[in-house]
Formats: C-alpha cells, structure tokens, sequence
C-alpha cells in the first residue's frame, strides 16, 4: 500500500518535511516514489504542493498519515477561503 507521509529533512531544531508518496513497508527515511511538496512549519506553516500529483495518488489508492490529512484539510479551507473572498 502507498502512503502519503512526512519526510524530515533540515536541521537539528529546525525542522522541515517533505510531502512524499512511499510504500508504507518502507522506512521514514528511504526512498520515495515521488516528492509532492514541502512543509516547513517554523516559516509560519508554508506549504508548497502539486496538487494534480497528490490527486493522481489519492485516486490509486494512496493514503495520507494523519500529519499530511490534517494539512491537507487545512489548505483546503484556505483555498475555499479564498476562493470565497474572489466571489465576494
């Protein structure tokens, strides 16, 4: 089964992460299938993600952590915010 996860990168106490697709037998830090973004949460959360790949391995079946579900569903609301506020 393939995974949506975290992959730590960066440096001691200063964390970043990123948005990759893996097996899920694999370790944290082995390779990946694809690289679908970036998280660095000390840059005030930035989220830097390719939406159509992200889409493509949802729809075969990948699942996301729990970590990458709930920014996810935070970049969702971001995006419907703003798209509210263009209709308005």
């Amino acid at each position: 089964m393939v995974k949506i996860r975290l992959l730590r990168t960066g440096t001691t106490k200063r964390p970043s992460y990123r948005i990759v697709a893996v097996d899920s037998r694999r370790r944290r830090e082995s390779r990946v299938l694809e690289n679908l973004g970036t998280y660095e949460p000390r840059q005030g959360g930035r989220l830097t993600l390719n939406d159509a790949a992200v889409a493509k391995w949802m729809s075969e079946g990948a699942q996301a952590s729990d970590t990458v579900a709930s920014i996810l569903r935070r970049r969702e609301r971001e995006l419907s915010a703003v798209e509210a506020a263009a209709v308005s």
